[in-house]
């Protein structure tokens, strides 16, 4: 990996300011790593924070394919009951690419903001006005939280935090060679970044209007204060340090910035982008770069569509059986008028209006597709099951991140996709609140407070609310009015509420929730021990008129003897997960061989 970083650096030189590359290459040698040569303005680290937000917006920064099989969310795509999907057996190595691609790509991310850190030192004492003195302020923030971020990201994924620091920009072969330092080395040089950021970055670039979307379009997407402050939350609630948590996320929840989206379907699609429950969101398009194939790590497409959808992708990650059932029993709320479905019937030759409970929750059919999901369309099929798919043992798929509402097929996008991957997003903050009032299940006293802040996430979407009435927000709405103890709410949020909010989404989220929580065997093996089976489903097909019947695609939790077919999950992870080799990811093999510095 050494040789390919330092083959990587040499070439992001030119990248950052391509407009003055002729004159580059004739009066620097293209030998000697420097930057200094390139960073004359602001206009030039401008450019070297784009690079910054490319490198952000690499698929293996995030690495869904890698850590949704890692976690319980899901089933490794095609061919039940058999898979040979090292992350989702727990039988990965410091070899695997998960490992490598993903810290080789983080780590370019450290050196290009290292790279404009130190150009924007260079170019301080050139400023003379406010103007240009307040922009080197936010360019600076920014290149902070960014290296900030990825160190985050590093610390929260790789050898129980002990990872490599690099506060500067290589420049020799032997600079690369850094040794592995303390978790808290590396936190508080995370915290140090996000601090500095939170202090200089404006708490928004854009405004809003009344429905929560951008009503500008500069500045789209970049990073603000409200991001700083949820990472640095997140870095102290990973830690349990419940009391600094909570107050960076009720700095964020008090602010009046963010707001939950009306509609929970707006946080999913290429609709409402950079809306006003994202706090941090990568941007794609469909707009193909000079030179870019369609499978370009650095285009400014992705490829989520493809590891999702059935149809036209390849359907890599399935939602967990446990989890589809989740979804299927989200109780909703029948006093919402939101969950009141209008259609027509023909009676007696007559057309009459009618109306009916929908089948599931608005989250439910915004998060997943399910076969019998009367309610919805999918890639244009109504009703859904008239689409070539939820076959071969597969009942239900992720709509998150795909482009269902919009093409017939991820195919007719050339198997791409613009749609933006919110990475942070409110509801998020509010349930990581909610988790820091009752201290992780262990305070009685911050009960009602933290099931207000989850029960705003649920009236979003139109979903039952927790606790009593009496104490509630919502007047009208309906509560289960049941008695919680802290418990009761921290496992309600780590086996329903999180979950189902967030999955598929974010960074790691699902993974390192079940880490933290220092529950992750035992999950396996609970799961593991879960027996299920699926039923046929008969309906009127819109494309014949007639009934047709599809087999094994409702999904039932329990045992049927007549039923000779294998639904089981997770037996292999429940047999090989051992925290010392897989909480974390290990450093690479190609760290390790080509680092002289670790042993």
């Amino acid at each position: 990996m050494k040789s390919k970083l330092i083959r990587y650096i040499a070439a992001a030189l030119v990248v950052v300011c391509y407009s003055s590359c002729e004159d580059f290459l004739t009066q620097v040698n293209p030998n000697e790593m420097t930057t200094d040569s390139f960073w004359k303005d602001l206009n030039d680290t401008e450019g070297g924070l784009t690079a910054v937000y490319n490198q952000f917006r690499n698929m293996d920064v995030m690495g869904n394919k890698y850590e949704i099989p890692r976690s319980d969310e899901c089933w490794p795509g095609y061919a039940r009951p058999s898979t040979t999907n090292e992350y989702y057996m727990q039988t990965f190595t410091s070899s695997s690419d998960g490992a490598n691609e993903k810290w080789e790509n983080i780590y370019k991310g450290v050196f290009r903001t290292n790279q404009v850190i130190k150009g924007l030192k260079s170019i301080e004492d050139g400023l003379t006005t406010d103007d240009e003195k307040l922009e080197w302020q936010y360019q600076m923030g920014q290149a902070r939280f960014f290296r900030g971020l990825f160190y985050h990201y590093l610390h929260s994924s790789f050898n129980n935090g002990s990872v490599l620091l690099y506060n500067f920009v290589p420049e020799t072969e032997e600079d690369f060679n850094q040794p592995l330092v303390s978790a808290d080395t590396i936190l508080k040089f995370i915290r140090d970044d996000l601090e500095y950021a939170l202090g200089h970055l404006p708490e928004k670039w854009i405004d809003y209007s009344s429905n929560g979307s951008p009503s500008n379009s500069s500045d789209l997407g970049r990073v603000t204060s409200g991001a700083a402050a949820a990472v640095m939350g997140t870095s102290y609630l990973y830690e349990k340090d419940y009391t600094t948590a909570a107050s960076y996320f009720k700095q964020i929840i008090d602010g009046g910035v963010y707001r939950l989206m009306d509609n929970i379907n707006d946080n999913f699609t290429a609709n409402n982008e950079f809306n006003q429950e994202s706090i941090l969101e990568i941007g794609y398009n469909l707009n193909t770069k000079v030179d870019e194939s369609a499978s370009s790590a650095e285009g400014t497409a992705n490829t989520y569509n493809m590891l999702y959808s059935p149809i036209g992708g390849y359907r890599s990650v399935y939602p967990a059986n446990w989890l589809i059932i989740k979804y299927m029993n989200d109780p909703i709320d029948s006093a919402d008028a939101r969950n009141i479905v209008s259609y027509e019937e023909e009676v007696d030759g007559v057309v009459v209006k009618k109306q009916r409970i929908r089948k599931y929750s608005l989250r439910t059919s915004y998060s997943i597709a399910l076969i019998d999901d009367v309610d919805m369309t999918y890639y244009g099929y109504d009703p859904i099951a008239d689409a070539n798919t939820f076959k071969n043992l597969g009942t239900s798929y992720w709509r998150k991140m795909t482009n269902w509402e919009t093409v017939s097929s991820e195919k007719d996008l050339l198997q791409k996709s613009g749609i933006n991957y919110r990475v942070i997003r409110y509801a998020d903050i509010l349930l990581m609140y909610a988790e820091c009032l009752i201290k992780g299940g262990t305070d009685e006293a911050g009960v009602e407070e933290a099931l207000k802040y989850i029960n705003r996430v649920r009236y979003r979407s139109a979903l039952q609310l927790l606790g009593a009435a009496t104490a509630g927000e919502y007047v009208g709405s309906t509560y289960d009015e049941v008695d919680y103890s802290a418990q009761d709410v921290m496992e309600h949020l780590m086996y329903k509420e999180r979950p189902l909010e967030l999955s598929a989404e974010g960074y790691a989220i699902r993974q390192i929730d079940l880490r933290r929580w220092g529950i992750t065997k035992e999950r396996f093996e609970d799961l593991a021990s879960r027996v299920y089976w699926a039923d046929q489903y008969v309906f009127l097909s819109a494309a014949t008129g007639k009934n047709k019947t599809k087999y094994s695609a409702i999904l039932k939790e329990e045992y049927n003897p007549d039923y000779t077919k294998d639904l089981s999950e997770f037996k292999q992870a429940a047999v090989n997960y051992r925290e010392d080799d897989h909480a974390y990811w290990p450093v690479p093999t190609g760290e390790v061989t080509a680092n002289s510095m670790i042993d």
